[in-house]
């Protein structure tokens, strides 16, 4: 069985920063965008392990090296 590829999201990168917010607290991670000029932060999926985040890089086409981490 063969397995399409999914098609790359997009976002708009002049104004969407791809950040990660993580809770001091439990630990929680939650992979998403924040507007660089309101400062609104839309959630996209929960990081639970590697792989998460993994898929998250990678269907909207993010380098590691471009996303933030927040506390």
């Amino acid at each position: 069985m063969f397995r399409r590829k999914k098609a790359k999201e997009c976002f708009d990168r002049e104004n969407l920063r791809p950040i990660i917010r993580a809770s001091i607290c439990t630990g929680e991670q939650v992979a998403g965008f924040k507007d660089i000029h309101t400062g609104k932060f839309t959630e996209v999926t929960v990081i639970r392990d590697d792989r998460d985040l993994n898929a998250f890089l990678e269907s909207y086409g993010i380098m590691a090296e471009e996303i933030k981490k927040e506390w």
